[in-house]
């Protein structure tokens, strides 16, 4: 599937991976280029073959969908499936093949409230592209905003649904009214304004985030290793073992992500409860889930954290 987002990515102006270092060609004069040219730099943008990034064309739901969910990395968050989810569990317009797939998959499991009959080739409008803008936000990181009402010119013509998003866009100062303190919810987000947003919205994330990775407490969970067992000719057990500091800890699956046939298998500790008291002996804990036999299982943080067992392939063969 990435190697379809970036072979397509080129023909289609769709904001991907960028391969180039330079500045677009056309941005110098937009009001937006030096935060277009981050998240260029960021790999979120690319433009055409000649260097151009278009800032002033309209953009598409799968172009702008494709932006969102890259730019704020989402992902399947604590969710746990036991096949990859597809485009078309939740849309019925859109193909599995798409170059765009992914993006409506995350779109899908993230909530953003884009309809299950949307055109992916369809031109999005600047209250669309507000409205899943802080959908994702809110998906990727618990976000508290102060309850006052920022007065829109043109409110009568914002889609009710939509109001609190761009209300909060708005006293995030990610997004602006013009001079006249309209928002024009209905005209086509382009391409510049776009980028724009996305790159603000970043940038409040990261200053509103969780303390640094330096400030965390480590994870009590040590030796991580993994293991797999044929169920039958479909389906895997995938069991993750570790050791823990005492038995008041314990060991859950926090998510599965797939990538091509790769199902990487995130893992979070389960805390001891507030006011026991447990012997300090290293303890074994382990936990189990399922996994179609169609995808390799590998421990998020690399195969040099895991120990694969056997595959589901060699053991049903053995029996």
């Amino acid at each position: 599937m990435r190697k379809l987002l970036l072979a397509a990515s080129i023909a289609l102006l769709a904001f991907t991976t960028a391969q180039s270092a330079f500045a677009f060609s056309d941005t110098k004069q937009d009001p937006n280029a030096a935060k277009i040219e981050q998240l260029q730099q960021q790999g979120i943008v690319s433009g055409s073959k000649d260097g151009k990034f278009l800032p002033k064309e309209s953009l598409t739901f799968a172009a702008g969908l494709t932006l969102i969910t890259k730019g704020l990395k989402l992902d399947f968050g604590d969710k746990v499936f036991i096949k990859a989810p597809q485009a078309t569990d939740y849309f019925d317009t859109v193909n599995d093949k798409a170059w765009y797939a992914n993006a409506f998959v995350l779109a899908g499991i993230n909530d953003l409230g884009v309809p299950r009959n949307v055109n992916p080739a369809a031109i999005m409008t600047r209250e669309q592209f507000a409205h899943y803008l802080f959908r994702a936000m809110i998906a990727k990181q618990e976000l508290a905003f102060i309850e006052i009402y920022k007065v829109i010119g043109d409110e009568k013509d914002v889609t009710a649904g939509y109001m609190g998003s761009i209300q909060n866009l708005l006293i995030a100062d990610i997004v602006k009214l013009d001079a006249s303190q309209n928002f024009n919810p209905k005209l086509p987000i382009t391409r510049s304004e776009a980028a724009a947003w996305t790159h603000d919205a970043i940038a409040y994330l990261k200053a509103h985030d969780e303390p640094n990775e330096e400030e965390r407490p480590q994870s009590p969970l040590h030796d991580l290793a993994l293991s797999t067992k044929a169920v039958n000719e479909r389906i895997n057990a995938v069991t993750i073992t570790a050791q823990v500091p005492h038995p008041g800890y314990g060991i859950r699956i926090a998510s599965i992500t797939f990538e091509g046939s790769r199902a990487i298998i995130h893992v979070e500790p389960v805390l001891p409860k507030q006011g026991q008291m447990y012997p300090q002996v290293i303890t074994d804990v382990n936990v189990t889930t399922y996994v179609d036999a169609v995808y390799k299982p590998e421990l998020a943080g690399g195969s040099s954290s895991s120990s694969i067992a056997g595959s589901a392939s060699s053991e049903a063969a053995a029996q």
